[in-house]
């Protein structure tokens, strides 16, 4: 038998190991946008590894974009839309607010699709989260505090109950681009609140019926009226 029919084994470093397991769970979309790792101490625990090592992997991690890491704040999952795409329409979004109404357009055509997706795939998991982030709505309504940040978990939970990674990559970079924005035209309490809450609680009812058309109907009704506020923001000012 020839020599040349065997391969060399390849050794691969620690720190290349963990970088593998990361690569798997974001693919998977076990680890989503904006998820917080645990701290180091407790992934060197996991891991089995001292600190050099995890620093390593998570610098790595970084350079690639798959997470991002800041002083005095927790390391997160990165979307996987870079940051060359995002950037130049940040740019634009700040010298004319107008910009802002293109990208809700774009916005719709992913979410609107999110919803029917969700109605098809959404898990029991799913539908508490969705449930949950009507929860905190209501209270954060109820006590006149701006819901820009519950808003957010309920939107990206629904591009997440869809079950395609990349319309939830997708939609993480768009609403992080968007919410500065959109929340300029939103009233912390009173009628505007009001109608956004019950706008989400249809999306979820449509999505818990399994009904996907309703729940595609649905979303696209609240964008509408989320683009009718910037429109009205906009004449304004």
């Amino acid at each position: 038998m020839s020599d040349s029919v065997f391969q060399a084994i390849e050794q691969k470093r620690v720190s290349s190991r963990i970088i593998d397991q990361f690569k798997v769970l974001i693919s998977s979309g076990k680890l989503k946008p904006g998820d917080p790792l645990p701290p180091e101490r407790t992934l060197m625990k996991t891991f089995g590894v001292s600190r050099p090592t995890l620093r390593e992997a998570l610098n790595a991690l970084s350079t690639m974009g798959f997470i991002s890491m800041e002083q005095r704040r927790r390391t997160t999952v990165r979307s996987l839309v870079p940051s060359n795409i995002t950037e130049p329409i940040c740019r634009l979004l700040k010298e004319d607010m107008t910009t802002s109404l293109e990208l809700i357009e774009s916005r719709s055509v992913i979410e609107v699709a999110s919803a029917r997706f969700a109605a098809r795939r959404a898990n029991e998991a799913d539908i508490t989260r969705l449930e949950r982030c009507l929860v905190n709505m209501r209270d954060n309504i109820t006590q006149e505090r701006t819901f820009s940040a519950v808003d957010a978990e309920f939107h990206l939970t629904v591009a997440e109950a869809s079950h395609n990674k990349i319309q939830a990559h997708l939609m993480f970079s768009i609403y992080d681009l968007l919410k500065e924005r959109v929340f300029m035209c939103y009233a912390p309490g009173g009628d505007q609140a009001e109608a956004v809450f019950a706008q989400h609680q249809a999306i979820v009812a449509a999505i818990k019926s399994r009904d996907e058309q309703l729940a595609a109907e649905k979303m696209e009704e609240h964008l509408s009226y989320v683009e009718s506020l910037v429109k009205r923001f906009i004449e304004k000012n």
